[in-house]
């Protein structure tokens, strides 16, 4: 099953992205108790902050950030110093990476932190490679075609989980967030990403059961941490391509938009979506071909399907 381009349209896109892009004034609330997405076009590390602040109630201990650190040189990561900025102020806490299934120096522990140095991260903190010591199966409850899914066994090592995302598209997943980023970034290299890549067939089997399988990996996330997990969104720098094309990215051809954050990751992945379809046809157009093209919107449907969270939301701007 997927969402078509019209069904996603009925479903209310219009209104969180034009309040994004300042073309709408307010956002009609759902009759049932939405979740809450706060908004801020501040995209900068004193937004950041100010957004965390809203959502981070059940974050205690300690605590694991999960962001994609990019391949070498990649030009669209999230900048450093909003991140040095960050962990200044949660001092409990600590960037968690994997490592890759893919061609790259991140297959390996050992190139994934030369990447790292390259990249500038070590310049202000020690990331940890999750499966740098091997992984952990964490069991996938309601799902139909994981039971389990292998991901790094530091992952065990901490309390909570803050999902810092760089929205993007994707050239697989059609879009990359908050979902993406657990589901896929937390899975071992060795064995967690070839589960939800491959269909027993072929490793990169991509399409409408491909979305389904990155959301059980992302349940059995979720799942995990419970209440203690939170979301931020960030909409710059966006390319049809993942970061994990580094330097070879398709250019930057979107708006910056802003930051989102919510404890809901089906409200904030469908709030960043909404705010692509939002945009005039014209600068929206290739990043929804991108989306469409591969079954992304399946991710939305098929979170929904499992319980993981709320289609339905409210917008708060700051």
């Amino acid at each position: 099953m997927s969402l078509s381009r019209r069904d996603f349209v009925k479903q209310g896109l219009f209104t969180a992205g034009a309040v994004a892009a300042g073309l709408a004034p307010s956002l009609a609330r759902a009759a049932s108790e939405p979740a809450k997405v706060y908004f801020t076009r501040d995209l900068s590390a004193e937004g950041l902050l100010k957004l965390y602040a809203l959502v981070n109630e059940n974050i205690s201990g300690r605590i694991a950030v999960k962001l994609h650190t990019g391949e070498p040189n990649g030009p669209n990561i999230l900048p450093r110093e909003w991140v040095r900025a960050f962990l200044a102020q949660v001092p409990e806490a600590r960037v968690v990476e994997c490592n890759v299934l893919y061609d790259s120096p991140r297959q390996t522990t050992e190139g994934h932190r030369r990447t790292l140095e390259q990249n500038g991260w070590t310049a202000f903190t020690s990331v940890d490679i999750m499966d740098e010591d091997g992984d952990t199966p964490l069991p996938v409850r309601g799902g139909k075609w994981l039971k389990e899914v292998a991901v790094g066994k530091h992952l065990l090592n901490y309390d909570s989980l803050v999902v810092l995302t760089h929205f993007k598209g994707h050239v697989m997943g059609g879009f990359g967030g908050s979902l993406k980023n657990i589901a896929i970034g937390c899975a071992s290299g060795a064995h967690g990403k070839r589960q939800i890549h491959s269909d027993g067939r072929q490793t990169w089997a991509g399409g409408p059961l491909f979305m389904e399988r990155m959301v059980e990996g992302g349940k059995a996330v979720t799942d995990h941490f419970g209440s203690h997990i939170t979301y931020i969104n960030v909409l710059r720098n966006m390319s049809v391509s993942c970061d994990c094309e580094g330097v070879n990215a398709q250019p930057v051809r979107l708006p910056d938009l802003g930051i989102l954050a919510s404890t809901d990751i089906l409200a904030i992945d469908k709030a960043s979506v909404d705010m692509i379809y939002a945009l005039p046809e014209d600068l929206r157009a290739h990043m929804v071909e991108r989306i469409e093209s591969r079954s992304g919107l399946r991710q939305l449907s098929y979170m929904k399907e499992l319980g993981m969270g709320s289609d339905q939301y409210e917008l708060i701007t700051l």
